[in-house]
C-alpha cells in the first residue's frame, strides 16, 4: 500500500538515504527541512553539528537528486522554547538534561509529526538507526550507531506513525548507498555537539544566559576545597575543568558526585563515590510490548546515549519508576533519560531523578 510519507532531511546521509528509500519504495514523499534557528549565523557551521547554515542547501540538493518535492519549515520558535530553553532551566535546577532526545519528542514527533496528520500525511520518516515493527521500537544492528535510546521517549501513537528506513543497516551501507544513488553527502561526516551552541562552548552559552555565581567546591566531609563561578557548568562524572586548589589526600582524582542549585554547591570525591545501585525516574512513557511493570520486572537499563547496558528490575510505583540495578553504575545524571529494554526491544523510558 502506497502511503503519503513527509521525510524529515536533516542534510546528513542518513535522512537522504531514508528519504530515498522511501521513495523508491513507490511511496509518495515530500521531504522537510526545519529550520531552528531564527539567526541560522548564530548555529554551528561546518559539519561539527546538525542543523547548521550549508544543513538546509544539503537536503535541498539530495531531495533534487532523489527527485521529491521539498520544503523548508520555520520551527525556530517551538525548538527555542521545547529544546533550548529547556536546556537552560534543567541546568540551572542542578540537571543534566539530552537536548537531542528533547528535539526528537518535543519537534521531530510531536510538533513535525502533529502538521504532517493534519496535512494528510500518514506517516513521518526519519535517518534515525533504529527499527519499528508493528509499532515497537528496537535497537539497530549498528550498535556504534543505534539511536533507540533518543527515541526511546516517543508514544506508542508516534511510533505508530514513524518510519526508520535504515532500521537494519550499518553506517557503512548507507555511506556506500548514498555513493551508488549520487548523493553528494555520501562522505559527508555525523553530526556532533550541541546544534545550538555555536561554538561548542557549553559553560560559556550558559552563563551568558544565568549569569555568574561564585560558590564552593567541597568534598564528601564538606571541607572546601575549591571554588566556581556557577554550579551550572559541571556535571555530574565530571573530572576535567575543576580547577581544584589541592590535591586529594590520597593523590587520586576526584570527580563531581552532586551539584546543589539552591546554595551553588559543588560537591567532589573519588571515583567510588559515583557508584549508585537503585534509580528513581519520572514522566514514564510505557511504549513496548509489555505492560506497566507493577511488580519487579528484570529487564535491561540504558542511562545515557550510547552508554553501557545494565541488568535491572524496574517497577512502577507511585507514579515512577525504581530500577533496582545488578551491578553498579557511574556516572548516573538528573535529567537524563533511563530507557527500558527487553533484549533489542524498548519497553519503555522515564526522565532520572535520583540515584544512590
Amino acid at each position: 500500500m502506497s502511503l503519503r510519507v513527509l521525510a524529515a532531511m536533516s542534510g546528513g546521509v542518513d535522512s537522504a538515504v531514508a528519504a530515498a528509500r522511501i521513495a523508491e519504495a513507490g511511496h509518495d514523499v515530500t521531504g522537510v527541512h526545519l529550520a531552528l534557528s531564527a539567526n541560522p549565523q548564530s548555529y554551528r557551521t561546518g559539519a561539527r553539528g546538525c542543523c547548521t547554515v550549508e544543513d538546509s542547501r544539503d537536503a535541498r540538493r539530495a531531495a533534487d537528486v532523489i527527485g521529491i518535492p521539498f520544503y523548508i519549515w520555520d520551527m525556530a520558535e517551538r525548538f527555542h522554547r521545547d529544546v533550548v530553553e529547556d536546556f537552560v532551566s534543567e541546568y540551572a535546577a542542578g540537571r543534566t538534561p539530552n537536548p537531542c532526545l528533547r528535539c526528537n519528542e518535543k519537534i521531530k514527533f510531536e510538533a513535525v509529526l502533529d502538521r504532517a496528520l493534519a496535512l494528510g500525511f500518514d506517516a513521518v520518516a526519519t535517518g534515525h538507526h533504529a527499527r519499528v515493527v508493528d509499532g515497537v521500537l528496537s535497537r539497530s544492528p549498528d550498535q556504534g550507531k543505534d539511536q533507540s535510546y533518543v527515541l526511546g521517549v516517543l508514544t506508542r501513537e508516534q511510533l505508530g506513525h514513524a518510519i526508520f528506513p535504515l532500521g537494519d543497516s550499518t553506517k557503512a551501507q548507507v555511506r556506500e548507498e548514498a555513493a551508488r544513488r549520487g548523493l553528494m553527502v555520501a562522505d559527508k561526516p555525523d553530526s556532533h555537539d550541541i546544534c545550538f551552541i555555536a561554538d561548542g562552548d557549553t559553560r560559556g552559552f550558559l552563563a551568558d544566559r544565568l549569569g555568574t555565581e561564585r560558590g564552593p567546591i567541597v568534598d564528601e566531609s564538606g571541607e572546601v576545597v575549591g571554588d566556581h563561578e556557577g554550579a551550572y557548568g559541571f556535571t555530574i562524572g565530571q573530572r576535567k575543568g575543576l580547577r581544584i586548589d589541592r590535591p586529594a589526600p590520597d593523590g587520586r582524582p576526584r570527580y563531581v558526585l552532586s551539584i546543589e542549585p539552591v546554595s551553588n554547591t559543588v560537591t567532589v570525591g573519588p571515583r567510588s563515590s559515583l557508584q549508585v545501585t537503585t534509580i528513581v525516574a519520572e514522566r514514564p512513557v510505557w511504549n513496548g510490548p509489555v505492560r506497566e511493570p507493577h511488580e519487579p520486572l528484570a529487564c535491561t537499563v540504558q542511562l545515557r546515549a550510547h552508554g553501557e547496558v545494565y541488568g535491572c528490575r524496574a517497577q512502577l510505583s507511585g507514579g515512577e519508576v525504581h530500577i533496582t540495578l545488578d551491578g553498579p553504575a557511574t556516572g548516573v545524571a538528573a535529567g537524563q533519560a533511563a530507557v527500558l529494554y527487553l533484549g533489542d526491544t524498548v519497553i519503555g523510558s522515564a526522565t532520572i531523578a535520583s540515584a544512590s
